[in-house]
């Protein structure tokens, strides 16, 4: 069976990264959103917020 890797970034994984409280991850993933000009709706990849981190997409994709 083939193994799918995540595309997104969840407030989870967010925490994770940062070592920061959910409320910090939430309200990160809204100024992303904001940044890319999405609805709330809308989910965050993980290259939009490498990107606006400034850190490269691998070390990200190691938290997934």
């Amino acid at each position: 069976m083939k193994q799918y890797k995540p595309l997104v970034i969840h407030a989870k994984v967010n925490m994770q990264i940062t070592g920061k409280s959910k409320s910090y991850a939430y309200n990160l993933l809204k100024k992303i959103k904001a940044v890319h000009n999405k609805d709330p709706h809308h989910l965050v990849t993980i290259e939009e917020y490498a990107n606006f981190h400034g850190i490269p997409v691998e070390k990200v994709k190691e938290y997934h």
